[in-house]
Parts: C-alpha cells; sequence; structure tokens
C-alpha cells in the first residue's frame, strides 16, 4: 500500500506543477479550473495516505496550497460571474463587466505572483523530498 500511495502521490504532485506551469503561462479560465482540480486532487491524496507522510510536512503543503486555491478560487469567482452576466444579456451590464475584468485581472495577477514564487522556491522538488516521493 505504501508503494501505491507514494506512486499515487507523486503522480498527482507531477500533474500540479504541470497545472502552475500552464496558468503562469495562459491564465485562461480552463486552466484555471484544471489547477483547482488539481490541487484539490493531491491534497486529498495527503489526506487518504496520511499515514505515509510526515505530518508536519503534510500540513505546511495544504496551507501552502491552501493560498494558491484561494487565489484561483477569486479568479474563478470572476470567469463564473461574467458568464451569468453575459447570460442575463443586460443591456447595462458592460460597466459591470469591466469592473469584474478589472478585479479578474488583479484576482490573476496576485496568483501569477504566489505561482512564481512556488516555482521560484522549487517547491515541487522540495515537496518530493520531504514527502519521500
Amino acid at each position: 500500500m505504501r508503494k501505491y500511495a507514494i506512486e499515487h502521490t507523486s503522480t498527482l504532485l507531477r500533474r500540479l506543477a504541470f497545472h502552475m506551469s500552464r496558468v503562469s503561462r495562459s491564465g485562461d479560465s480552463d486552466s484555471i479550473h484544471d489547477l483547482r482540480v488539481a490541487i484539490r486532487r493531491f491534497t486529498q491524496s495527503l489526506r487518504v495516505f496520511a499515514p505515509f507522510f510526515p505530518k508536519s510536512q503534510q500540513k505546511n503543503i495544504k496551507r501552502r496550497l491552501r493560498e494558491i486555491m484561494d487565489a484561483a478560487g477569486e479568479v474563478r469567482n470572476r470567469d463564473i460571474t461574467t458568464k451569468l452576466v453575459k447570460k442575463a444579456g443586460q443591456a447595462s451590464a458592460s460597466d459591470l463587466l469591466k469592473r469584474i475584468s478589472s478585479e479578474r485581472k488583479q484576482s490573476q495577477q496576485t496568483l501569477v505572483r504566489l505561482i512564481r514564487r512556488w516555482r521560484e522556491h522549487d517547491d515541487a522538488q522540495k515537496w518530493r523530498a520531504r514527502l519521500g516521493l
């Protein structure tokens, strides 16, 4: 079981790193959604296979990912709001859409900064080593 836990979690960490890179390059709605899914799956793996990983490392990793997940959620919320406003078809929505777009850009910049910091600190490799992957 330990071998499976390590292999599975390692695969999810690679996917997480891939999606982090993808968001930092494009930042489109789909890539942000995929990043959020990757974060959820990786943290769930840490939870399910908790006995196989150092508890202190899990806590630090989850805290760091929660920060990125919250930032990605802020961008994603603006994407969903934009779709809903457009679907409503309000003629007076243009000012609202401009404001949402501006907020999205700010939220995306925050998210990209967090991802760059994650990549600059080489957190994926550090986590791999700390978790014994």
